[in-house]
């Protein structure tokens, strides 16, 4: 039995992510007011030793805003009952959640003929601090079209059901800005850069003449080993902080080489040692994938 509660700005995706993982067996509740939670759990300790049962539940600023606060405390049943449970978080630039609201044309939840759109996602965003604060993992859908978030949350949550710590390895483009869901950022800029050889420039990391390129320059395979043995020395103590997800972003200029070329290696490393070790390339637009 999991459970997994989802809540987020609005225009972040959660209806997506809830329709991912009723698509993979969840029984979804959406807009789920927090002060029903108690019964909730109630209900669910009566099938927690059932298998194939799972469920999932909405939480956003359709509940009333005043047990937001509340959402901290509201989940210690969860914890005391012994369930196993997941809270997704789901954030966006508020630039990309205006342009999905000017796409979609609906009203937000908290805009009225007072409050335009750019104050409502601003004061939504301080009120669901409590929920952002408690989340397990939090993903920045800003980049992400509804089929790659589809994927990302059965891949990520819906599926895997190995123990221990979810791990992701994601390239991304420093001019496009780092992800805002990152536990530890590496740059990679410092390093030889591919771009430079008009032969490599229209490829990627992916590709075996980017990566021949890369094997070759000492300074890479430095940074390499330095990140492996960082990872090494100080995974088993987010671990044992119950870590359930961890991301490590590695950024280069454009998100197209040396970061990708990085996230490859370090993701064919590690699993052999970890359970549950998935890779990104943000700029590639290639959706999660987890690897064995």
């Amino acid at each position: 039995m999991h459970l997994v509660i989802v809540s987020g700005l609005s225009g972040s995706g959660k209806s997506t992510a809830l329709n991912a993982l009723e698509d993979s067996g969840y029984n979804c509740i959406d807009n789920l007011p927090i002060s029903l939670l108690p019964t909730l759990v109630d209900q669910i300790q009566l099938h927690k030793d059932a298998e194939n049962q799972n469920f999932a539940i909405g939480i956003d600023i359709r509940d009333a805003w005043q047990d937001l606060a509340m959402f901290p405390s509201a989940i210690e049943p969860l914890r005391n009952a012994g369930l196993p449970f997941t809270v997704v978080f789901l954030d966006a630039d508020a630039n990309k959640i205006v342009q999905r609201f000017s796409e979609t044309r609906r009203k937000h939840p908290l805009s009225d003929k007072h409050t335009n759109l750019i104050e409502a996602i601003e004061t939504e965003q301080q009120l669901l601090l409590p929920m952002r604060d408690s989340a397990d993992w939090v993903v920045d859908t800003s980049t992400l079209n509804m089929h790659q978030l589809r994927d990302l949350v059965r891949e990520r949550v819906a599926e895997p059901n190995v123990e221990g710590m979810a791990v992701l390895f994601e390239s991304f483009g420093f001019k496009h800005g780092p992800p805002n869901n990152a536990d530890l950022v590496f740059d990679a800029r410092c390093l030889p850069n591919p771009h430079w050889d008009p032969n490599l420039r229209s490829q990627t990391g992916l590709n075996p003449d980017v990566a021949k390129f890369l094997d070759e320059q000492p300074l890479v395979q430095d940074m390499l080993l330095d990140i492996q043995g960082f990872l090494t020395r100080w995974w088993p103590h987010y671990q044992a902080n119950n870590r359930s997800y961890t991301t490590i972003a590695i950024g280069c200029t454009g998100g197209q080489h040396r970061s990708v070329y990085l996230c490859e290696k370090l993701q064919a490393h590690f699993a052999t040692q970890l359970d549950n070790v998935q890779v990104r390339h943000r700029e590639l637009g290639h959706a999660t994938k987890e690897r064995h």
